[in-house]
């Protein structure tokens, strides 16, 4: 009878959820944390940024960096450019940051925004800005002094430029280093169209009950993506290969008496706010005598306020390989940082 008896349950085991396209703004807002802005910039404005990127991405690199005992290339072309202050004060020291801005790298110093991007900078903040008084802040986002100090600013932006359908870049969350905790990025893409890949990181508390799910948002021409504060935090991010993509055929031509030139190219601009409370100098600097990079501890969120970051090398991108064990969870007290929301108008986290 021990043999013809029913063999125990096994753990039931949570269903995997399949990926769901994102199609309009509406959805988007309602399933992450960011937001969808088409037509961001004035027609003209949106080609004339876009034909300056691709003349200027002809002397972007690809990064190089150590993996497992092993040099890995990335699979687009990228570049950083940096305005000449922060926007906060006239100290243009904290263009340091941007020399280490890749995987513990220091690097030539950053270009300065050419004209048309300060221009298209314009429009940017304006909306930012517009959507960030719309949503509840987190306890440690950057605060400033009064009202004006709140006020987001592009004050960097990394560049990428994704040539053909099969140049990509995997999942990954942007480094925090100078960005500090619960950043805001614009993420705006010009050009052919690409799908923007987002999964959320499900807490170790809760991948016995749900898993997570990929959401596919197409990307069109002088489109923008809002990253908004937890988006860092909760999700990764991808722009996965694709089987075909439809050629960009721009409105406006670089010059009025010829046709408009169609390209396979997609330009992304990831304008971010480096923030005064992390500046080069207050980076803590391992055993190798390199910055550490600020991780987000993913796995095991809490309220917004608790949240846990930590310091660690990450020289071995670079060092052959080799790092030291350097680790220190981030105090931001102790450490001398903010202002943030919750120092200067209590704890008005979200729900």
């Amino acid at each position: 009878m021990c043999v013809l008896r029913q063999p125990p349950p096994s753990a039931q085991k949570v269903p995997r959820l399949p990926p769901l396209t994102l199609s309009n703004p509406s959805l988007i807002s309602q399933h992450t944390p960011c937001t969808m802005h088409l037509s961001i910039l004035p027609p003209e404005l949106a080609c004339k940024l876009f034909y300056t990127m691709i003349d200027l991405s002809q002397d972007w690199k690809r990064n190089k960096w150590w993996l497992f005992d092993r040099i890995v290339e990335s699979p687009h072309r990228t570049s950083f450019y940096a305005r000449k202050t922060d926007g906060v004060d006239t100290d243009p020291s904290w263009q340091e940051a941007a020399q280490f801005w890749y995987n513990g790298r220091k690097t030539d110093p950053p270009e300065v925004f050419p004209d048309v991007m300060e221009e298209a900078c314009q429009y940017i903040e304006r909306v930012v800005n517009e959507e960030m008084r719309k949503r509840d802040r987190y306890p440690l986002e950057w605060a400033g002094k009064g009202t004006e100090g709140q006020t987001w600013r592009a004050n960097v932006a990394a560049s990428n430029c994704y040539e053909g359908a099969k140049e990509s870049v995997g999942f990954h969350s942007d480094q925090l280093t100078y960005l500090g905790p619960y950043p805001t990025i614009a993420s705006l893409s010009l050009g052919t169209g690409r799908v923007f890949r987002l999964r959320e990181v499900i807490p170790s508390d809760e991948i016995g009950s749900r898993c997570a799910r990929t959401f596919n948002i197409p990307l069109t021409h002088n489109s923008m993506i809002i990253m908004h504060a937890s988006t860092q935090e909760r999700f990764k991010h991808s722009i996965p290969p694709q089987p075909t993509l439809d050629v960009f055929r721009p409105l406006f031509p670089r010059d009025e008496h010829l046709a408009p030139e169609p390209s396979n190219c997609r330009i992304n601009i990831t304008f971010r706010f480096y923030r005064p409370d992390f500046h080069p100098k207050s980076i803590p600097r391992c055993k190798c005598g390199v910055p550490t990079v600020l991780r987000a501890d993913m796995k095991n969120r809490q309220d917004g306020k608790t949240d846990r970051y930590w310091w660690s090398c990450y020289a071995g991108a670079q060092n052959d390989g080799k790092g030291c064990d350097f680790w220190r969870v981030m105090d931001m007290k102790t450490e001398g940082r903010g202002p943030t929301i919750e120092d200067t108008s209590g704890d008005k986290s979200p729900a």
